[in-house]
């Protein structure tokens, strides 16, 4: 069966779960450049052109890697110009009815792929200390979502800035030393 296998411009990595699973002699590899993606909050220009140049390079490298790879360009006329879009028309034109990808870090994204008229497997990104379902499971009960609390449960699980059981230097932040007011005249 073949496999349809989309990779975002924020996950150019051999180590992204989708690929991990994956098989080049029968998967395929969706790149898209999307306007959807660089229309939706104001983006630097130089930005914009580093990330479709990173998509592009990374595409190349796994064509050498053995995979096979469809990409569309921003400039392509058939481009449908959304990440769902662009997944729903390759998969009619390669008859894929099978999709794999890592879970995007934006809830739109996680609820445009959801909302497909396709199913779209998303697998959790295994880039990040904490996947979505960890947060929503530390999250519930909690009447305040501080931020702080979270960060000091990560550093608990991972041992990362921590002497035993206690955070490096006995202070869990300097947050509180680095509040100052801006100037009047700033």
């Amino acid at each position: 069966m073949v496999t349809l296998r989309p990779i975002l411009g924020d996950q150019l990595s051999f180590d992204l779960a989708s690929l991990v699973g994956g098989d080049p002699s029968t998967d395929i590899l969706l790149f898209a450049e999307v306007r959807a993606e660089t229309d939706y909050v104001t983006h630097h220009p130089k930005k914009i052109a580093l990330i479709l140049a990173a998509m592009r390079k990374f595409a190349q490298a796994c064509r050498d890697a053995g995979w096979a790879v469809v990409y569309s360009k921003l400039d392509d006329a058939q481009n449908t110009h959304s990440i769902v879009g662009e997944i729903l028309r390759h998969c009619a034109d390669q008859k894929i009815d099978h999709v794999v990808m890592t879970q995007p870090g934006e809830w739109r994204l996680i609820e445009a792929l959801s909302d497909a008229p396709i199913p779209i497997q998303q697998m959790p990104d295994s880039r990040f200390i904490a996947s979505h379902s960890e947060f929503e499971t530390w999250a519930t009960g909690r009447k305040q979502l501080r931020m702080e609390y979270f960060y000091r449960d990560m550093r608990r699980k991972t041992g990362l800035l921590m002497d035993g059981d206690k955070p490096v230097g006995d202070k869990w932040n300097f947050d509180h030393d680095n509040r100052k007011r801006a100037k009047q005249d700033l």
